[in-house]
């Protein structure tokens, strides 16, 4: 075995960052062909996506990291490659992946050029310092326009063209010179073997039969086997009860050095106990202190989980605690809704982390829901005690209007790339979401970088599928959150037959409120079955009703025996009928249809 030393000499670091369906996990699976890292019999596609969502969808969902070894000009070389998901809801993931590399493959694709997914995580990897190595993909295809956007990557990061490598993941074009800038131009890790241990935890993966699986970078000093360790944001100390460098299978090892990547088994049963950025140490020997950048993983989107069928309330909960063993950033607490019965309120990371939960509690546990309309984080101020916030995650918690001082509602800093022949169409939809443009640069001329502030609940609904409506495909967007801003909201209740349904409850902006509560009503109107007795559907801000449609009844026609005869026959019987219909509404009971609860989502299809 060579010496601590001279190993991290020839270790190489590095992370894959690009844009959604720009051939990330392709070029991964190229990478591990050609350094032998895998064998006929283990080859797959997207081979370190290892869900079935992740493949059917075309992107990665959780960070993943492999070791390859590779020979180059006679000397035998360690890489470890840190795969990171491309979705702006895991950017703080990807951040921890980029703080434990020393070099980053910026992929850029070469039909659709420079996107916002790429350049808010290349920005990631500048402040981390990292050796960035462009590498123009899909050269190959008919549509693919290398020189211009080699011009883009070079504009952009204002290197040499002759850097810029082109390849193919599919085909294995440019593979051997990816590896060998790799080894070139991305630095050798530093750090000091002698120093107490640092190692930065980027990821953790739960496994039935041993607990959590713990996977780190170690920046400063060694871990042997058995060594007493302590995770310094949780304040917790366990047994490294088996520790190893990550290939395709695990690889055992007595003692992993200081720039190496590996795993960790401890035998922790709950997953909330490993954060990711959090720093591992040394119980006896320990780290004066912790690497920076850790913060926790705040939800942003809230949503009420149901089971269609009350009684399967405990099935839920289990589903939704092994889900949370595997996904740390899934927030869950018990809610009773008058409308739905007992169910969840959860925190995602955002929309696209919804529909993955959604997915895999249908998948994996053939657990059908309902969802109600997804919100974000309020925080009110009441009049008696203005300085102190009350956070509203549901709707219905909002304080009374009258008691009420103001509210605050978290506001991101939007970044969408476009076609210049889009930008009209950006814009307006930016601004009906209550955006303001705060700048806007022209990457090329055909190509063109708006910033926007605006609120975060204004992109939870469809903001995504419309501006990929407008500009035909072509706008990419990324966000980052910038804190409370005050805004005016009320809360727009609706009232079935008199009675308010709390699960259709919304926080809205008041110049909005009379538009969606007009909506909302028009569109349960098309979704509720008539009933034997008129519904009126309303649409109220606190005692105030600001829209109604009513669902006439299905009526018998109890005159049809009445033929001739004086008018009066006639009236008693419908007076009769009248009675009738309106004793029925006072105890009739209305069924609420699942599509009404989504429906409300599209309220502009």
């Amino acid at each position: 075995m060579c010496s601590p030393v001279l190993a991290m000499k020839n270790i190489r670091n590095f992370c894959i960052i690009a844009h959604i369906d720009h051939g990330k996990s392709t070029l991964a699976d190229r990478l591990l062909d050609f350094t032998g890292s895998v064998t006929e019999r283990e080859k797959q596609d997207q081979l370190l996506d290892n869900m079935d969502l992740e493949r059917e969808r075309g992107i990665t969902i959780k960070s993943h990291a492999i070791q390859m070894n590779y020979t180059y000009e006679g000397e035998e070389y360690i890489l470890n490659l840190i795969d990171t998901p491309g979705h702006v809801d895991f950017s703080y993931e990807v951040s921890r992946s980029i703080a434990a590399c020393e070099g980053a493959l910026l992929i850029v694709d070469a039909a659709q050029s420079i996107q916002a997914q790429t350049i808010s995580n290349l920005y990631l990897a500048l402040e981390n310092d990292l050796e960035i190595i462009p590498v123009l993909n899909k050269v190959d295809l008919p549509s693919a326009n290398p020189e211009e956007v080699t011009d883009d990557i070079v504009n952009l990061l204002g290197c040499d063209p002759s850097e810029v490598i082109p390849a193919s993941a599919k085909t294995g074009l440019g593979i051997e010179n990816i590896l060998k800038a790799i080894i070139d131009r991305v630095p050798a890790p530093k750090g000091s073997p002698d120093e107490p241990l640092q190692a930065l935890v980027f990821d953790s993966v739960y496994n039935p039969f041993r607990g959590v699986e713990t996977y780190f970078r170690i920046l400063n000093g060694s871990i042997k086997k058995g060594d007493r360790i302590t995770f310094m944001a949780t304040g917790k100390n366990y047994f490294a009860d088996e520790i190893g460098t990550l290939r395709l299978k695990q690889e055992p090892k007595k003692e992993i050095h200081t720039g190496d990547v590996g795993y960790l088994i401890t035998g922790i049963k709950d997953a909330r106990e490993v954060k990711v950025g959090d720093t591992v140490t040394l119980t006896d020997r320990k780290s004066t202190s912790a690497i920076e950048g850790f913060e926790e993983v705040k939800p942003m989107v809230f949503a009420g989980i149901y089971p269609v069928d009350t009684e399967d309330y405990e099935e839920l909960r289990a589903s939704m605690e092994k889900l949370q063993l595997n996904d740390a950033s899934l927030v869950f607490a018990p809610e009773s809704s008058a409308a739905l019965g007992f169910g969840f309120r959860c925190g995602f990371l955002g929309m696209l982390h919804m529909e993955i939960i959604q997915e895999r509690l249908e998948r994996e546990f053939d657990m059908t829901v309902i969802t109600t309309v997804p919100n974000v984080s309020y925080h009110a101020f009441n009049k008696k005690n203005p300085d102190q916030s009350i956070i509203v995650n549901n709707p219905s918690d909002l304080p009374d209007p009258s008691g009420l001082d103001r509210v605050e509602e978290p506001y991101i800093k939007a970044s969408i790339i476009t076609k210049s022949d889009f930008v009209g169409n950006v814009m307006s939809l930016c601004i009906e979401k209550r955006g303001n443009i705060t700048n806007q640069t022209y990457l090329t001329p055909e190509r063109v970088e708006l910033s926007f502030d605006m609120p975060l609940a204004e992109i939870v609904f469809d903001f995504y599928d419309r501006l990929k409506t407008i500009s035909k495909g072509y706008a990419s967007f990324d966000y980052s959150p910038i804190g409370m801003r005050e805004s005016k909201l009320v809360r727009v209740d609706i009232l079935l037959n008199a009675q308010p349904v709390d699960a259709l409850s919304a926080l809205v902006h008041f110049d909005n409120a009379h538009t969606i509560g007009k909506k909302m009503c028009e569109k349960l109107k098309e979704l509720i079955p008539r009933q034997q007795f008129d519904i009126p559907i309303q649409a109220a801000i606190g005692a105030k009703i600001i829209s109604r449609e009513t669902i006439k009844a299905l009526r018998k026609d109890v005159t049809a025996k009445c033929y001739g005869g004086d008018i009066s026959r006639k009236r008693k019987l419908l007076e009769k009928q009248k009675k009738g219909k309106k004793r029925m509404r006072q105890i009739g009971n209305v069924e609420i249809p699942q599509q009404a609860f989504m429906a409300v989502l599209k309220l502009n299809d």
